[in-house]
């Protein structure tokens, strides 16, 4: 109970004087023989984890186990680090599963770092090999974080990479084949300074990059389908990633620059039946109601409903752009035609549909589309953007919260 209280001092502290706090987390539980004052003090805990959300960003690293009740702390706040083969986070242990449901399962199976943060549960933000890495991790993330929602309290780093700079290596990142993967990694890491960003849980729904950088000194929050896996299809995993990540941005006044290479949602049975639909909904929801400044580029496709959900225009993008190569409709040209001409003539109808809609024209023409750019003006275009979306504001309609589909 004493732990309680001195935890709760802490977070009170922070939350008044608009500091970022950090919470180091090792412990089995609530003790047995405190009671009800022991569930007392974590329920308090928990209150103050969420009159701070928002306020400030909230750390919590986990050096060791975190078991039962106690878990619930660091799972609402904004990032978890965790250590590999030491780290270990789950409401039951393998002593109560076994009793319970007859498994016999270890720590690690149940909740180690490479369930948390190896692509299986997505609770964990990155897990890392000892002690002083995950602190060097915590120290590097730190470095693009405010320390509160006040947006001057923004970190803004010296300008040493040129603004005007052009990229002539994104104009051959992009294979012509539509149908060839590449890692969208790497032109997020040529439109940033220096190449150098700091991704979010880096192991899990890998169709999807959330990454934090900087361009022309200042933070970005970065969103971008990676075709090298699943071709880019948004799934229940991606969307609930990446929402989560653009409301962080938007609590944070942290501008959001989205890549767009996306087929469509991930088909099949498994998608359906996990809610695919209710999942989803949460990344189109996310992106319409950030109000930071909000920038999307097209580098290939763009098709159907993940189109509309990935940034567009229609969700008050400020400035959405299109490579020339890029592909907005729809869906692709051969289900397209198939649909359309029952299986007839597939060849040359799918030749007249990739004429006339697989190109960023007709978007363009209709405004949905701001410009038409080349690759390698990219950065410069984003940071002059940028800049003119610093002092940008939104009026809301008054209501006391949203109620995004959880």
């Amino acid at each position: 109970m004493c732990t309680c209280a001195s935890i709760l001092r802490e977070l009170e502290k922070v939350c008044f004087t608009s500091n970022l706090c950090i919470t180091f987390s090792t412990t089995t539980g609530a003790r047995i023989q405190e009671g009800t004052d022991s569930l007392a003090g974590y329920a308090d805990i928990f209150q103050r984890n969420v009159d701070a959300s928002g306020v400030i960003p909230q750390i919590s690293v986990v050096m060791g186990p975190c078991a039962r009740g106690a878990v619930y702390s660091p799972a609402m706040t904004d990032f978890i680090f965790m250590v590999d083969d030491t780290s270990y986070m789950f409401v039951t242990g393998p002593e109560v599963v076994k009793t319970v449901t007859n498994e016999t399962v270890t720590k690690e199976e149940l909740g180690g770092a490479s369930v948390h943060a190896g692509g299986k549960s997505g609770v964990s933000h990155g897990s890392y090999p000892n002690d002083v890495a995950t602190l060097r991790a915590m120290r590097t993330l730190l470095d693009y974080l405010p320390s509160s929602n006040d947006a001057s309290t923004l970190p803004v780093r010296p300008v040493t990479d040129d603004p005007k700079r052009s990229v002539p290596s994104l104009d051959r990142l992009v294979p012509d084949d539509p149908n060839m993967p590449y890692d969208m990694k790497d032109i997020v890491r040529e439109v940033l300074d220096h190449g150098s960003m700091f991704e979010i849980q880096p192991e899990h729904a890998k169709n999807i990059v959330t990454a934090f950088g900087r361009m022309e000194g200042r933070t970005v929050g970065i969103v971008g389908n990676n075709p090298i896996v699943l071709a880019g299809c948004l799934d229940i995993g991606a969307s609930e990633k990446s929402a989560r990540f653009v409301r962080f941005c938007d609590c944070f006044n942290i501008p959001i620059v989205t890549f767009v290479d996306v087929p469509g949602f991930l088909p099949g049975t498994g998608q359906e039946h996990g809610g695919i639909i209710r999942h989803g909904a949460k990344l189109l929801f996310a992106f319409a109601e950030a109000t930071v400044p909000k920038i999307t580029v097209i580098s290939r496709k763009a098709y159907g409903g993940a189109y509309d959900v990935m940034s567009s225009k229609h969700l008050r993008g400020d400035a959405n752009y299109a490579w020339p190569g890029a592909e907005i409709a729809v869906m692709g040209a051969k289900g397209a035609v198939e649909i359309i001409f029952r299986g007839k003539d597939v060849e040359k109808h799918t030749a007249e549909y990739t004429d006339r809609f697989a190109n960023p024209m007709v978007a363009a023409q209709r405004g949905y589309i701001d410009d038409v750019i080349e690759p390698h003006d990219t950065r410069r275009i984003i940071c002059d953007d940028l800049r003119l979306l610093r002092s940008k504001k939104v009026d809301t309609i008054p209501r006391k919260h949203s109620n995004i589909p959880l």
